[in-house]
């Protein structure tokens, strides 16, 4: 099993290089590395490129380029949410020495890998020069300081932890009352799978990581959730179990999985489906006009609440940008991270892109719906970080957990899943 998915990997870093090789620079898979004027190109790398995302990346290069009349913004975009493709092309990249000018990493642990191999200079120096610890939460810097220096610029902050449903569906279903603990998430699935619906839509691989997460967050509470990353953690204990098999039982309502994120809330949206937990980069995506979202109609076409048992925590992550060693154009990237860092520029990214502001100062007044709620829960719930969108593990361990799920979605064995997490967290190196 283990080789057949180390093959699978391969296959796709070989089919991302193919891509790179051929691409257009469109939004719908990696662009093709910029040829010649080194010096006015600069190079942006992401996973911005759904509907939403898409839309925010290009209000914040509008600022740029205004700002910046002598550069060239190159989309270096790579299709694939949560990253996990755009992140196995970027580790050849770096790997053979040819670095894009700047990359989308997700704030916290995620960066380690990149910091201990040298591919990141500390950007300690935009922080003094644009007096970003004043604006940005004192925690989240501490999140992406490693031993007292700042490799990241953060552009917003994301809630992971959201249970997206349609009301018409659950009023057909009989659900009355959203639910809001896992054993009454289960027994709204199991009246909605009696009416013919699909009473979860999941997407792609990485998708069933992102619902592992808030499933343990809910079952396990957040103090015991936190300590997993710590020396108390219990991978190994009856609560875990617990947790294990509720993830299982919702996993069973879950057919059909999409491509990615966004067809599964789609399903939603148009009532084929009735609930998705993902993260609330899915708001823009149901809010937006049709040109760049669904253009539906919240409270009526979707609505939101915590996922079940989470309510009070606010599992967070951060989109940030770095300043890569040896980028070919280092002042076009700082240029770049001058924009990512502004309260101009996150305030035009963030109410499309379906997130809050990193900043502390932003304009409160364009964040409204979903996103005000988020404000006000992010100033006032108690915090958790993402497994799959890098807060609390590196690289290799959010890895093996992938392959950890993967495999489980296979053999439905709860007990060598749990041996599997277990054994990922002790040679976690983190």
């Amino acid at each position: 099993m283990r080789r057949r998915w180390t093959a699978a990997v391969a296959v796709t870093v070989a089919g991302l290089l193919a891509l790179t090789a051929c691409g257009d620079g469109g939004g719908g898979g990696a662009a093709q590395s910029p040829q010649g004027g080194a010096g006015k190109q600069v190079e942006v790398f992401s996973w911005w490129t759904g509907p939403g995302e898409a839309d925010g990346l290009k209000a914040m290069r509008e600022i740029f380029e205004k700002r910046n009349p002598g550069l060239t913004f190159f989309d270096a975009a790579v299709a694939g949410g949560s990253g996990d493709k755009a992140r196995a092309l970027l580790a050849t990249k770096l790997q053979a020495g040819t670095p894009p000018d700047t990359f989308q990493g997700h704030a916290g642990a995620e960066l380690q890998g990149y910091i201990k191999a040298g591919n990141l200079e500390p950007v300690d120096f935009l922080y003094d020069e644009l007096k970003l610890r004043e604006v940005l939460p004192p925690q989240l810097v501490e999140q992406i300081s490693v031993d007292g220096k700042i490799y990241s610029v953060p552009v917003n902050i994301h809630r992971s932890n959201v249970m997206w449903f349609n009301p018409a569906v659950l009023k057909e279903a009989g659900v009355g009352t959203v639910p809001a603990t896992i054993e009454e998430f289960v027994a709204a699935l199991e009246k909605v799978k009696a009416t013919g619906r699909i009473p979860l839509a999941l997407g792609s691989e990485w998708t069933a990581v992102h619902l592992l997460e808030s499933v343990l967050l809910g079952s396990l509470g957040t103090r015991a959730y936190n300590a997993l990353w710590s020396a108390d953690a219990d991978w190994s204990g009856p609560a875990m179990t617990k947790a294990l098999n509720a993830y299982k039982t919702i996993l069973s309502y879950a057919t059909d999985p999409q491509d990615d994120w966004q067809p599964a809330a789609k399903q939603v949206a148009d009532g084929q489906a009735a609930f998705t937990i993902m993260g609330d980069w899915a708001y823009g995506y149901f809010h937006n006009p049709p040109d760049g979202g669904l253009g539906k109609t919240s409270k009526t076409d979707f609505d939101w609440a915590p996922a079940p048992g989470t309510a009070g925590t606010f599992m967070w992550l951060s989109d940030s940008f770095t300043l890569p060693r040896g980028a070919p154009n280092r002042d076009g990237a700082i240029a770049w991270l001058k924009v990512a860092a502004s309260k101009e520029g996150q305030d035009a990214f963030n109410p499309k892109k379906g997130s809050i502001p990193a900043r502390k100062d932003a304009d409160t007044s364009l964040y409204t719906d979903y996103l005000a709620d988020a404000l006000k829960d992010w100033g006032s719930n108690e915090l958790a970080g993402s497994i799959q969108h890098g807060v609390t593990v590196n690289d290799a361990w959010r890895a093996a957990i992938n392959e950890a799920v993967g495999l489980f979605q296979q053999s439905q064995d709860v007990a060598a899943f749990q041996a599997a997490l277990a054994d990922a967290a002790k040679n976690s190196g983190q």
